[in-house]
């Protein structure tokens, strides 16, 4: 099923062309900053790191964390973003000459497992950097992700459960493979954004017809079915 999910949104949307930067610094960085914050503040933010001239691992671990801080204003959360960002840029200085390909070159499961350990770089973070800046397939579960599947009923959402139960399940049901690990979570962002929303519009939706939370919606008038988040 999440298959032809997937490929009803493809032949919907096309392909998304993620992650929305230039190199692995690019998403690490970005997948940092865009921690409870949209991807326009993290723009700012980055544009500010550039013109300060603290675009490299090197830099960032050098810099006073408070003057990092500052620099970073705009993506919000700004003194724990700081933290977290010197915490990155820490790990791989110093443990690997600050040689950010070759911390990236590790085997899947050892990578994630030292990205976790890293301060500030939790579950979806991590598999952020995993797929979009080191190449390795690790489905990326965010609040879209679990709001769409949720609804449609692929998963059962609800409060307490591990992120990696959830990763499993969908994993599972699909090809173990990188560009539709990538597509894949892009299009369920896309479609969240702009149909599958907190409120719906159940109506509009190319994926009605696999929906029963959505149909049932529809045709009660009410909300009640409707996964809010």
């Amino acid at each position: 099923m999440l298959i032809d999910i997937y490929n009803m949104l493809f032949s919907e949307y096309g392909p998304q062309s993620w992650w929305p930067g230039d190199g692995p610094l690019d998403v690490v960085i970005g997948a940092i900053l865009t921690q409870n914050t949209s991807w326009s503040n993290v723009e700012k933010a980055i544009l500010n790191l550039k013109y300060s001239d603290l675009w490299s691992l090197d830099s960032i671990h050098n810099i006073n964390q408070d003057k990092l801080a500052g620099v970073i204003r705009p993506s919000g959360y700004f003194n724990q973003k700081a933290q977290k960002l010197k915490a990155f840029a820490e790990h791989v200085c110093v443990r690997y000459e600050g040689d950010l390909e070759n911390f990236l070159s590790l085997e899947l499961p050892t990578l994630r497992e030292e990205l976790l350990s890293i301060y500030g770089v939790g579950p979806e973070t991590a598999d952020d950097i995993l797929v979009y800046a080191a190449s390795k397939p690790s489905f990326i579960v965010d609040v879209y992700t679990k709001r769409i599947l949720g609804r449609i009923g692929v998963i059962e959402a609800k409060q307490g459960v591990r992120y990696e139960v959830y990763q499993k399940l969908i994993q599972d049901q699909l090809p173990h493979d990188l560009q539709l690990y990538n597509e894949f979570h892009a299009l369920l962002d896309y479609h969240a954004k702009y149909t599958c929303k907190k409120i719906p519009s159940c109506t509009d939706c190319l994926l009605l017809d696999v929906c029963d939370s959505g149909q049932v919606w529809i045709v009660e008038g009410n909300d009640k079915t409707i996964i809010h988040y």
